[in-house]
């Protein structure tokens, strides 16, 4: 079955950096749409990174481009968000996602997403 289970978050100062990690099972990297979603209270789920989609680029958002960076290692099935400059405002549960149809990555449309790990909470203080 599929599976995703998100890791790496914690309590980062601004200005730092904090990596994700996604260890996906039960399917292979290269057949998905997979990516990160974020909510933090009082706001609306956002998604800040995706890769998979059939013209093989990745997405971002304006609030996190140029800071976050999204790469994935197919030889271990896990799929990293690399995180910089961290801002308060960055502070959230981050949700791994994944879907098998590969359009729904330029969409970041999170009913389209049917997989979804349980998030890891990151905290930037100020």
């Amino acid at each position: 079955e599929v599976q995703l289970q998100a890791f790496g978050g914690g309590l980062v100062q601004a200005g730092g950096s904090q990596r994700l990690s996604c260890a996906a099972s039960g399917f292979a990297l290269d057949d998905y749409a997979i990516g990160w979603f974020r909510q933090a209270p009082g706001k609306e789920r956002e998604g800040v990174s995706c890769i998979g989609s059939y013209d093989g680029n990745s997405y971002y958002p304006d609030s996190v481009k140029g800071r976050f960076t999204i790469s994935s290692d197919n030889a271990k099935n896990t799929v990293y968000l690399q995180m910089n400059s961290l801002k308060p405002e960055d502070t959230a549960v981050y949700y791994c996602v994944a879907d098998g149809d590969r359009s729904s990555c330029p969409k970041r449309r999170p009913n389209d997403y049917h997989y979804w790990g349980q998030g890891t909470q990151v905290t930037v203080s100020s």
